[in-house]
């Protein structure tokens, strides 16, 4: 999926749409996304300047993007006004590695569970084939 289709699937914008390209999706099962770091990013000005570092809440954020696209295409479904999906919960987040500018993070998720609107998932943030950090992510849908 390339950017337009990915903004299809995401109600994110700019500075906060955080997955560039989707490389593969098995529909119902799992993701493989990516996200081009760069030093234009608005958040190395303050995180660090010294040492930019791109920040492990927002890894957390972009694999949940790739979650939530992986969801509504699993769905047949698109973001619409009256429906959302919140991110609900981290579980067992473990960092490993800096991402830096110039890294490709890729992003991976599968989803472990969907049951009432609540789907888990379980998910890693790689650089280079190296493990830069995992979690088990739940996202909640609900009507607005």
């Amino acid at each position: 999926m390339d950017i337009q289709a990915i903004m299809e699937h995401l109600p994110h914008r700019y500075p906060f749409l955080l997955v560039d390209r989707v490389v593969e999706i098995e529909l119902g099962k799992s993701i493989h996304a990516y996200k081009n770091v760069t030093i234009n990013e608005p958040f190395f000005m303050g995180h660090f300047p010294h040492h930019p570092v791109m920040p492990g809440v927002l890894i957390m954020e972009a694999l949940a993007q790739a979650a939530g696209i992986l969801s509504f295409k699993s769905m047949d479904e698109k973001p619409s006004a009256d429906t959302v999906f919140y991110f609900a919960g981290i579980d067992e987040a473990r960092f490993k590695k800096p991402v830096l500018p110039g890294d490709q993070l890729h992003l991976h998720a599968e989803i472990e569970r969907q049951m009432r609107g609540v789907w888990k998932f379980k998910a890693e943030a790689r650089v280079d084939g190296q493990l830069v950090a995992e979690a088990r992510l739940m996202c909640a849908q609900r009507k607005l």
